[in-house]
C-alpha cells in the first residue's frame, strides 16, 4: 500500500510539474520564436530549475526508482519548493499582473507543485532520518543557483529577480535580500528537522 501511495503521489507531482514547465515553454517560445532560445531564457530562473528537478525526480519515483525516496532528497525538494512558493508570494506576486495561460503556468509552478511537494514529505517520507547539518546540505542547491545566476546575469545583462538586480538596487540591498532569504530558508529547514525528529519518535 505504501509503495502504491508513493507512486500515485509521484505521478501527481510529476504531472503538475511537467504541465507547468511545458506550458511555460510554449508561452515563452511564442514570444521569442525559438524553442532553444526559450529553454535558454527559462534556465536562468530558480523556479524553472527547481520545478524541473522535481519533475525528473518524481517521474523516476513514479516509474519505481525506490532509492530516490531517500528522506533527505524528499525533504530537500520540499524545502526548495517551499522557498520557490514563499518568495513568489511575498516578493514577486504583488508586482505581477498575470492572466490567461500565464496565470495557469505560474499557479502550477509557484503554488501547486510546492504545496504537493510539502504534503508528500509530510505524509510519506520516512521520519527520524534528518540530521542537524541537513538544512546546510540542502542549501547548497540554492547557493549554487545564486552563483550561476549572478555570473550569467553579469554576462548577459539580464537579472532574473529584482532582489538580485545588482545594477538597479546595488550590492548592499541585494546582499540584504539574500541574507534575509537565506536566514528564512535555514529556519524553515531546522523546523523541518525538528518535526522530522518528533514524527520519528512517534
Amino acid at each position: 500500500m505504501t509503495d502504491r501511495r508513493w507512486r500515485l503521489w509521484a505521478v501527481l507531482i510529476a504531472l503538475a510539474a511537467w504541465s507547468g514547465l511545458l506550458l511555460q515553454l510554449t508561452l515563452v517560445t511564442a514570444r521569442v520564436g525559438s524553442v532553444t532560445m526559450a529553454m535558454w531564457r527559462m534556465a536562468i530562473f530558480f523556479t524553472i530549475i527547481s520545478n524541473l528537478t522535481v519533475a525528473i525526480v518524481y517521474s523516476c519515483i513514479a516509474f519505481g526508482v525506490v532509492r530516490l525516496r531517500h528522506p533527505l532528497l524528499i525533504a530537500g525538494l520540499a524545502l526548495t519548493m517551499l522557498l520557490v512558493g514563499s518568495v513568489f508570494e511575498l516578493m514577486l506576486r504583488p508586482a505581477l499582473h498575470l492572466s490567461g495561460w500565464r496565470l495557469v503556468s505560474n499557479a502550477l509552478e509557484h503554488d501547486v507543485v510546492p504545496t504537493l511537494a510539502v504534503i508528500n514529505w509530510l505524509l510519506l517520507a520516512e521520519k527520524g532520518r534528518l540530521r542537524a547539518r541537513d538544512p546546510w546540505i540542502i542549501a547548497l542547491f540554492p547557493i549554487a543557483y545564486l552563483l550561476y545566476a549572478l555570473v550569467r546575469a553579469h554576462i548577459e545583462g539580464f537579472y532574473p529577480y529584482p532582489f538580485i538586480d545588482i545594477p538597479k538596487i546595488g550590492w548592499p540591498a541585494a546582499l540584504g535580500y539574500i541574507a534575509a532569504i537565506s536566514a528564512a530558508f535555514l529556519v524553515c529547514g531546522y523546523l523541518m528537522v525538528g518535526f522530522d525528529r518528533w514524527a520519528g519518535r512517534r
